[in-house]
Parts: C-alpha cells; structure tokens; sequence
C-alpha cells in the first residue's frame, strides 16, 4: 500500500507529463514513498530491481566500473533500465538525505509495454529521445504553423497552358480564370518540361521587339523550377523560397504537380514574419533600412523557438538570412569593383551556419592578386560598424575585414594559411581553423575556393600536424570528467555546464579535424559528418549521434541565450542545471557520454593520449 504524503505526485514533468488519465491513475495507485541517510547504497547489481525512484529531495549517483556516470536531483528519475532488465548495470547510492516517491516495477512495466511515447522518451538513443520530447511537447504546447505540412497549406491549383500558346491568349486565359500565372507545358530536346509563366515574364516580354501576339509563352516563361514535396514542412519551403529568391514553388507528390505555392499564401500560413524579413533585406534601399530587417532577427528567431521549430531549421534560416543582410550591406559600402574583385567571407559557427542569435563577428575579405581600391580602408571599416549597429558585437580576437591579417590578396592569405601551418605562433592553429570554416557570401567566391584548395594542398600527408590540431578537442576538458566534478556539488545554484567548452567544441573541433584530414570543402559540421560516412572515415551510428548530441546542445544554448536576453543579461554559453527540466538533464548526460565515445575515436585515430 502507498505511504501517506502531504504532498501530491506531479505529473508535470517527462516522461510522466505523456500518461493518459488512466494511467496517471495506476501511478497514484500504488506509489510509495521512501527515504535514505546519506551514502546508503540503493541498488547494486546484486540486489534485485523492484522499484523506479523518483527524487523529490537530495542526490544520488551511478557509479559504473568505478567511474561516476551520472548524477541525479530532483526531480529526476532513475532504476527504469533496471526494472526492465532485472539486474542494475551499476551501484546507486545516495549523496546526502533522499526522499524519493517508490513506483513499483509492475507498474513501470505497464507503463512502458501500454505508452509509446513513454517508452520512448526512457529508453530510445539520443536521436529518438529528441524525436518523443518535441513530439510530446507538440502535443502540449501551441504548434507553430512553421511545423504544418506543405499539402495543408493554401496550395493554388495547376493551370496549365500549351508552351506554343501566344501571350496574348495566355492574358485572356488568365484574366478569364483570374490568375497571376501558369505552369508551362512544353518539349525541349525531345523532353517534356514544365514552366512556369507570371506577369514579371509579361512585363519583360513588353519590352520585346517581337509583339506578344507573335511571342509564344515558351520563350518568356521560366523552367527552372523551384519543387518541394506535399509532405515536407512549411518550413522547408520557406527556406526554399529564402535560398532560391523566388516568391512562388511548384509543390509534388512524387512526380506528380499538385499546384503552386506562393509567398504571399505561405505567409498567410506562417505564424512569424521570416519571409517578410528576407523581402525587407532583398528591398532595402538604404543601410537603415537594412538595420531594420535585422533587427528583426532576434524576434524571429525567439518566435520560431517558442513555435516548437528545429534547432536545426532555425539555424539554416537564420544562416540565409544573415548570408543576405551581409551581402546586401557590402553591396551599399563598397564600391561595384570592390564587390567583383574580392571575396567577403564569415567564418567560425557563422560560417558552418551554426549561429543563432548574434554573439560576435568572424568576418574577412580576400582581394585578388593585383588589385587595388583606394576605398577599401573606408569600405571595411564602414561594414564592421553598420554590423556592429545592426546588433552584431564585435569580435573580441578582432577578427574582422578592419583587421589587415583578415583583409589580404588571395596571395597574402596563401602565406598566412602557410604560417598559420608551420610557423611559430600559437595562433596559427586556431586562426587556420577559423579560416577553414568560411563560407562565401558576397563577390568572386572562386577566390575562396583557390584559397581552401590551397591549405589543402600544403597540408596533404602531414599527419603529424592533423595529429596535432586534433589534439584540441581536449584542451577544455576536465579531470576525472564532468560528472565526477558534478558529485562533490550540493547547491544546484552550483551546477554550471559550460555548453562550448564540454559540449559543441569537442564535437565541432573533432569533426573539423577529420575534414581537415580528408580535404573536405563542406564547412557544416552536420555537412562534414555526412560526407565522412560516405567516404567511409566514421560510423554511421557515431556521425548520427554526433548530429544529434550537437542539435541539442545548440538547443539548450539557443534556450538559455533567450532567457539572458529577455532579463537584459550578457550571453554567455553557460547552462545552469536548474534550469533544466529531467528530460534535458538526461540528455545531457547521454550528449556527455557521446562525446566521450567520439573523443575515443579521435585517440585511436590520431594516437592521442587518452
């Protein structure tokens, strides 16, 4: 029988918060509660499973092959693996008092063989944990219209017209149906295409010496078509729309045209102003009006979070839309030759599209070899300030195009890249890992690529230098581990996990060392992760749990940055365990333990000490 308490037992926080009426309760129904002095010993594996524990005051660790790997507090819960499994794969054992609600292992059982997502949400990998939490939290919370799927938005039917059709039939068809456009029926080569026709061709085809009664549609209309499938999220057409500059794609259910779907009827759908924000950057006449669209980002990105979106998703859309305001701000400080002469690069997470919210610049500029612009001191310092105006800070290592180390001929680069690889400086290292993560966004991009192709032609077979730069991943690391330090902490105001340091570095460094090696161009860290399981040079299981591990550590960090910017406070990339929920505390642990297996990797791969 339960024990009496004061107390009810919550059913607010995972994977609790998923149970039906009936079994929230079963679990009223038979709860106990218990309490343990401090270092008593609750489970070992020789002592027989019977209970889930569910913390209500105190902390308790796991113990596994004399290590620590884990430790729990209120109101985490733990034994479910081996209740499940009959036998515990390590010693619990309490820190200091516990008082904990007991769940007998037949009810546990219950709740796992008759609640998926339950189940789901205590035992599946990283990968499926992150799947049930945001399918759990759909369930509960409002759900951005950014999550609905393309068939269910507002997709307009397919009117299509015979490519040899003149213009002038193709309007009176049109106005008839009082349509916008069409899609293009025609045959090229032999081929059947589709196209597209809209009054943007009209107006051009105006402007013709040939008289639109005599213009076929098929020499005006456009057939390279932007596609998305009826089952993809709204979201990916969205970012279809922002990468590719169109306002309208032809949606498919396999190869088969559904219709077309417009900005201005995804944007009726959107429950954020995303899009509105890319036509604001692509329209901006002035640099304050671009200072306008980019102020916008932070609220868009806070509403997107709020909306339930992707980490993943919002990092690319925030990517593109950065990639545009950057270009477009060069585009307005520096001369047209300027533009067409050099390559203005970003570089560091911004440039493997992991930034979210504006943390510093990583910006450079290679010229090409010979030229020279009297405007170019003006042009740069006019770009970092505007940026520093539209809410990016500078950066602090002064890595920016007003720094003549980062604003070179390609020539000049060519010789620091050198330096960078076998020169003295304890800079070099870190400065050719910044570079190695650029990504073109404005003028010759080719400019960028004889520079990359460069560092990768000195570098080949230098093993003993690859060795070395992979020997960072455990320049931050701690002794004994994490969870050894997290032991001997009571406070839980205490408990403060540095996110970068302990958890995206290791995993953004690692990766970048083995694309590095294999002279990969991708500079994505999930980008990089794929191409190596193609080519053979990571398991696939590690590249996905890496993946995984990496979204949600950008997550908590994307979360905790919010929070600081709703109080007023500086963004750092510290986490503090209270404020994460059981679940998250959890999925630390596992993103913990990943990295520990991928630093393993890296050791056998590279001979590093362990």
């Amino acid at each position: 029988m339960p024990d009496d308490f004061s107390e009810p037992f919550s059913f607010d926080a995972p994977p609790f918060d998923c149970l039906s009426p009936e079994q929230q309760a079963l679990v009223r129904g038979s709860l106990g509660r218990v309490s343990f002095p401090k270092g008593a010993v609750i489970l070992t594996p020789d002592m027989d499973p019977a209970y889930v524990y569910v913390l209500l005051k105190g902390h308790v660790q796991q113990m596994e092959a004399g290590e620590v790997v884990a430790v729990y507090g209120p109101p985490d819960f733990f034994a479910f693996r081996a209740v499940m499994a009959g036998r515990a794969s390590g010693v619990l054992q309490a820190l200091d008092e516990v008082e904990a609600w007991q769940l007998p292992g037949a009810t546990a059982r219950a709740l796992i063989a008759g609640n998926a997502l339950f189940s789901a949400l205590v035992f599946a990998d990283l990968s499926q944990r992150l799947s049930a939490a945001a399918e759990n939290r759909k369930s509960r919370e409002f759900l951005s219209l950014m999550m609905v799927r393309v068939r269910d938005a507002y997709i307009r039917k397919p009117f299509f017209v015979d490519g040899g059709l003149d213009l002038v039939s193709v309007c009176r068809l049109l106005s008839a149906q009082g349509l916008g456009n069409a899609l293009v029926r025609d045959t090229h080569g032999g081929m059947q295409r589709i196209g597209m026709f809209t009054t943007t061709d009209l107006r051009d085809a105006l402007l013709s010496p040939v008289p639109p009664h005599a213009l076929a549609v098929r020499e005006v209309a456009q057939f390279t078509l932007v596609s998305v499938q009826a089952g993809a999220e709204l979201s990916e057409a969205l970012l279809a729309m922002i990468r590719h500059r169109v306002h309208r794609v032809l949606v498919r259910d396999g190869d088969a045209i559904l219709g077309v779907l417009s900005q201005l009827d995804l944007m009726s759908f959107v429950s954020n102003h995303s899009h509105l924000v890319a036509l604001q950057v692509e329209q901006a006449v002035s640099i304050d009006e671009l200072k306008a669209a980019a102020l916008q980002m932070d609220g868009l990105i806070a509403l997107l979070h709020s909306g339930g979106a992707r980490v993943e998703l919002i990092s690319s859309l925030v990517s593109e839309l950065n990639q545009q305001i950057f270009a477009r701000l060069w585009s307005f400080v520096a001369p047209a030759e300027l533009v067409a002469n050099s390559c203005l690069i970003v570089m560091g997470s911004e440039g493997r599209g992991e930034q979210i919210l504006k943390t510093d610049q990583d910006n450079a500029l290679l010229l090409r070899d010979g030229f020279v612009c009297a405007e170019l001191p003006q042009s740069v310092q006019r770009f970092n300030q505007a940026l520093t105006g539209f809410g990016y800070p500078p950066c602090p290592g002064n890595i920016m195009v007003t720094n003549p180390l980062w604003c070179q001929p390609l020539a000049g680069f060519q010789d620091s890249i050198l330096q960078w690889l076998y020169g003295a400086d304890v800079e070099g290292p870190m400065n050719l890992a910044i570079f190695m993560d650029a990504r073109a966004v404005a003028g010759d991009a080719s400019l960028l690529r004889q520079a990359r192709s460069y560092a990768h032609h000195i570098m080949a077979g230098s093993d003993a230098f690859f060795a070395r730069f992979a020997a960072a991943i455990d320049q931050f690391s701690e002794p004994g581990g994490w969870w050894v330090r997290l032991a001997t902490l009571r406070g839980r105001e205490e408990q403060v996990f540095d996110l970068k340091k302990l958890g995206t570095f290791p995993i953004v460094h690692g990766v970048r060392s083995l694309a590095l090696e294999h002279r990969l161009d991708e500079v994505g860290t999930a980008a990089r992760l794929q191409v190596l399981v193609s080519r053979q040079h990571i398991p696939a299981d590690l590249a996905r749990d890496l993946i995984d591990a990496l979204y949600f550590l950008m997550g908590v960090k994307l979360k905790s940055n919010l929070r600081q910017k709703q109080l007023g406070q500086p963004l750092d990339n510290l986490s503090h365990l209270s404020s994460l929920g059981t679940l998250d505390r959890d999925l630390l642990k596992d993103s913990l333990a990943i990295i520990k297996r991928f630093k393993q990797h890296l050791q056998l791969r590279y001979k590093l000490p362990g």
